[in-house]
């Protein structure tokens, strides 16, 4: 009975649609600053490059864009400037038609107080000069509310323009620290150790990290990776950034994969059998400091 009951909790794990594997869960998550949504250069240990990142903290760049109504909402009309709305003879044509209602009221008729030709001149000049005014004025109260609205520029914020990144040399000390973080990574990994994860990982994958292990204990499982071996590595990118340092590097490693159940039963991997693995690694640092894990791509 013992037996049907675990064939039965192993054939439910290994038929989830969700297989735990190493640090990561096999997922490419994380940041690589500027870099983020370029992906790393091929190189010999991942010639064919790596996958593009699934899950990452840096907002996705949309220079260039301008804001879309949202759907179901209201496009107002389109704006049309005071100087568009009218033209020179229609506000004459309004002046003629004002004196004229003027001498009505006055008493004489419509065109009283302008038979004389001097008098006409003179009211079309006079009109002339309050209509060009009245033009003048209300320009200068519509550019001043459209900078008003502004917020006292009139004219739109051009894209941002991020200064270009500058290779970084790697020495033999770097590829050591990277070695020595793939180890421990998947050790604090195999342990469920978050305060030990702190210490090797960026913010970012440690909380990626926290949620896989968590979702392992609401399942009653846990994967352990162990005696892991670095067989090949090569730098794919290094460059510095905004008082920040980060490299990328293609690790193919070995390791045994197993998960347990809560009874220490093997629900995934046969102990004693080496697997192995290519990823991308992103690690980063202030100048001079200890690096950390940024991001996690895997290879083609």
């Amino acid at each position: 009975m013992r037996r049907i009951v675990a064939g039965v909790i192993c054939l439910l794990v290994m038929g989830a649609p969700h297989a735990w594997s190493r640090a990561g869960d096999g997922s490419s998550i994380g940041s690589r600053g500027s870099q983020t949504f370029s992906l790393p250069s091929p190189n010999r240990t991942a010639p064919y490059g790596a996958q593009p990142l699934q899950r990452s903290l840096t907002p996705s760049p949309n220079f260039g864009t301008q804001p879309q109504p949202s759907v179901g909402s209201p496009v107002p009309p389109p704006f049309t400037p005071p100087a568009q709305r009218g033209s020179f003879m229609q506000g004459m044509l309004g002046g003629f038609v004002g004196a004229g209602l003027l001498g009505m009221l006055a008493g004489g008729g419509m065109f009283h107080g302008v038979t004389d030709l001097g008098a006409l001149f003179g009211l079309i000049l006079q009109l002339t000069l309050l209509y060009m005014a009245f033009r003048v004025v209300s320009g200068l109260v519509f550019s001043a509310r459209t900078a008003f609205a502004g917020g006292g520029s009139a004219a739109p914020p051009g894209p941002q323009i991020m200064p270009a990144p500058h290779s970084i040399p790697i020495g033999p000390q770097d590829y050591q620290a990277f070695e020595r973080t793939l180890q421990g990574v998947q050790h604090a990994w195999s342990q469920h150790d978050i305060n030990t994860m702190r210490l090797l990982a960026s913010p970012e994958m440690v909380s990626y990290f926290g949620e896989q292990m968590a979702e392992q204990t609401s399942r009653g499982v846990r994967n352990v990776v162990d005696n892991v071996r670095l067989e090949q590595g090569d730098i794919s990118d290094a460059w510095e950034e905004g008082g920040r340092e980060y490299a990328t590097v293609a690790m193919r490693f070995s390791m045994t994969d197993i998960t347990y159940d809560g009874a220490g039963r093997v629900v995934q991997g046969q102990p004693g059998l080496r697997s192995t693995a290519t990823e991308y690694w992103t690690f980063m640092r202030v100048p001079g400091g200890r690096w950390l894990l940024s991001a996690i791509q895997q290879a083609r």
